[in-house]
């Protein structure tokens, strides 16, 4: 058996296990600041380390293929992961799961239509696959966010909600403000991170483009493309996911679920 392959990714992993001396720095920070980081630190380097290795020998094997159905099997992938982490984060939120992963995969399967049917990247493992990572990394958090920061402010102001519902509003009308609040305070950051785009960081894309050997030029006109992208996937999915957790805040009577909002 050929293990060629092996020694070169041995080699080539020198300089990132070299990289890990800054992560020893944070480990000794957090020891003498008595954070009890240091746990943590190590299980998050050692699960990134070997995540990304594993990957890496995935998307080789990909983009080996040429094959559309490996492309549709791994943006599922990255769709199921992003809906069970984001279901975490709003775990107080009945089926939050299954609510993050059909926002997540609304959003960003009408954006990667956009993407493929303007031809703005060619339908190959090597453009789309990456490209989708973004999409769905972003619209997981703001999808999380959302759904949490609605769960919890509906919580701290049942009061003013439920005297809504008595006054005969509908609950999509008895928690607009709350909604509204959940969708800035989840939006802001991505919107943020446009207003800033080149000035106080390069995004992943433009860098890696650059650093592949295309223009500056061409690596700009497709890191505006991507963030406007970007912009639309996260809009749809939160916006669909206050949509789609609303109806298991409350009962057929539009009165609200006590249980769901029993605990902090």
């Amino acid at each position: 058996m050929d293990s060629t392959w092996l020694v070169d990714f041995l080699r080539g992993m020198a300089k990132p296990l070299a990289a890990t001396v800054v992560v020893f720095m944070a480990i000794a920070l957090s020891f003498s600041q008595k954070l009890g980081l240091e746990g943590e630190m190590i299980y998050s380097i050692c699960r990134s380390f070997l995540q990304l290795s594993v990957i890496g020998f995935v998307l080789q094997f990909i983009f080996n293929q040429e094959n559309a159905g490996w492309i549709v099997l791994a943006y599922l992938f990255m769709v199921s992961v992003a809906g069970y982490t984001a279901g975490q984060r709003a775990k107080h939120v009945p089926k939050g799961k299954y609510v993050a992963g059909v926002s997540i995969l609304a959003g960003t399967s009408v954006t990667m239509f956009l993407l493929v049917a303007l031809r703005v990247f060619p339908f190959t493992p090597r453009y789309i696959i990456p490209v989708a990572g973004m999409m769905v990394g972003n619209s997981m958090t703001v999808t999380g966010v959302t759904m949490k920061r609605l769960r919890d402010d509906i919580r701290t102001q049942m009061n003013l909600v439920e005297t809504a519902l008595a006054l005969g509003a509908t609950p999509r009308q008895a928690t607009l403000q709350q909604v509204k609040k959940a969708l800035v305070i989840a939006l802001s950051p991505v919107l943020d991170n446009a207003k800033t785009v080149g000035l106080i960081s390069l995004p992943g894309a433009m860098t890696g483009l650059i650093m592949g050997g295309a223009s500056p030029l061409e690596a700009i006109r497709l890191q505006i493309i991507v963030m406007n992208f970007m912009i639309g996937a996260t809009t749809v999915s939160s916006i669909l996911s206050t949509y789609l957790c609303s109806p298991s805040f409350f009962t057929k009577a539009y009165q609200l679920q006590t249980k769901v909002f029993s605990s902090a």
